[in-house]
């Protein structure tokens, strides 16, 4: 990765981050479903990033939500398992040709059906560790179930329009 690959995803990562603890903090769509768009900052750095700094970038990125949401380390959580599981993931989803060096996983640059099986998976598991962490098994399944597919339905949706909003696609694809 180069220099300005580099501060590209550092940038970006802050954005998310601006953008999760100050407007999508407090947007919740009929009591259930919550919007988790930092996870896109985890997934849609570049796919040669490895998996121990992308775990601890996950643990800090995580952390610093949690600091916002005062929810006590549970998207520090989340985020790791995201961050352990995406290489395996990755390589689970590998075309036959590869992937080309330094282009980010995006709906642009990869299309809508190798992202949807790359990102809806990891994002369900996120709000599954997130919200059965919350709940503490206090609650039934069926308020954990809603919760879990309404708010990955909502912060996939909200994950395209970003994506197809400001992203463009990586020239000589």
């Amino acid at each position: 990765m180069t220099g300005s690959h580099i501060l590209r995803s550092v940038f970006g990562l802050l954005l998310y981050f601006l953008v999760q603890v100050f407007v999508l903090k407090d947007i919740v769509l009929f009591g259930e479903a919550f919007c988790f768009l930092y996870v896109f900052a985890l997934l849609l750095l570049p796919l040669e990033v490895k998996t121990i700094p992308l775990m601890l970038l996950g643990f800090l990125f995580g952390l610093g939500v949690d600091t916002f949401y005062n929810s006590t380390g549970m998207h520090a959580a989340s985020s790791v398992l995201v961050a352990f599981l995406r290489s395996t993931w990755v390589k689970a989803n590998t075309p036959r040709g590869g992937y080309e060096e330094n282009v980010p996983p995006t709906l642009l640059n990869m299309g809508l059906v190798w992202f949807t099986a790359f990102s809806l998976p990891l994002l369900l598991l996120h709000h599954l560790m997130f919200f059965y962490t919350d709940m503490a098994g206090t609650e039934t399944l069926r308020p954990l179930v809603t919760k879990v597919v309404s708010s990955t339905v909502f912060t996939f949706l909200f994950g395209l329009t970003v994506q197809l909003l400001f992203y463009q696609r990586k020239k000589g694809i």
